[in-house]
């Protein structure tokens, strides 16, 4: 799978853009995806973004899912474990996917719903990674299981793309030095950032990723045990200001 967009969509997080090797940028990478994969789909969503899905050589285990809802366009790649519940939870059918999963969680943190990003994410258990896109928004949402699961990578090209993909070669390629594994147990959202499920109230700090030939190559991020978030400004559900820009 992979996902592509502009910076003013999906502006990188501090200390993944590195110097040194650019890669060869992500202009018309989606439309090339095809090229090598028997029955690939490329969707140009306009708007500084873009998709392409492909089930071809996926695993049995971790399959790769495609769909969208109401202009909510969602890559999925594993397999979520606690189905049935979370199928109650948001109310949906029997024949429900992880794909609706997914996008039924976003348009509930979306349109003021009771739980924070960070549980909604912490809900799904399995091994996971998806990348969101709500083109009424121009909003991203992705996430990766605490685990790392799912082969998931993302990357900055040189003027500010923001490539992810399951395939480390396509975002290496594009991002050069300024890529690296997307970090376990974390979610990413244009107005948020990044941030960890699994201590959403510690501030998240970059770390250089160092390869076997001992050069920084993107970064890494952990939770600062330091530094906690200053909350006092979320409003309460229900309240007049936008809570969608707070997740």
């Amino acid at each position: 799978m992979l996902a592509v967009f502009d910076r003013a969509v999906a502006p990188s997080p501090e200390g993944l853009r590195q110097p040194g090797e650019a890669g060869h940028g992500a202009d018309g990478l989606a439309a090339r995806f095809p090229e090598a994969r028997p029955g690939a789909v490329t969707v140009d969503l306009g708007g500084g973004a873009a998709m392409a899905y492909t089930s071809h050589g996926q695993s049995p285990f971790l399959p790769r899912l495609f769909g969208v809802v109401d202009d909510i366009f969602c890559l999925f790649q594993g397999a979520v474990e606690n189905m049935a519940v979370l199928k109650q939870q948001y109310g949906l059918s029997k024949t429900a996917t992880e794909i609706n999963i997914v996008i039924e969680a976003y348009r509930t943190l979306r349109d003021r719903g009771p739980y924070p990003a960070d549980q909604v994410v912490r809900d799904l258990n399995g091994k996971f990674a998806f990348v969101l896109y709500d083109r009424s928004t121009s909003s991203v949402f992705m996430a990766a299981d605490a685990d790392g699961g799912v082969p998931f990578y993302w990357g900055v090209d040189s003027v500010g793309h923001l490539v992810i993909s399951d395939d480390d070669e396509i975002v290496k390629n594009a991002c050069g030095k300024s890529f690296a594994p997307f970090p376990k147990g974390f979610f990413f959202t244009t107005s948020g950032g990044l941030q960890s499920y699994e201590h959403p109230l510690n501030e998240v700090k970059p770390v250089p990723r160092v390869d076997s030939k001992g050069e920084v190559c993107g970064t890494t991020y952990t939770v600062d045990e330091q530094a906690k978030k200053d909350t006092a400004g979320i409003p309460r559900v229900g309240s007049a200001a936008d809570w969608s820009s707070q997740y």
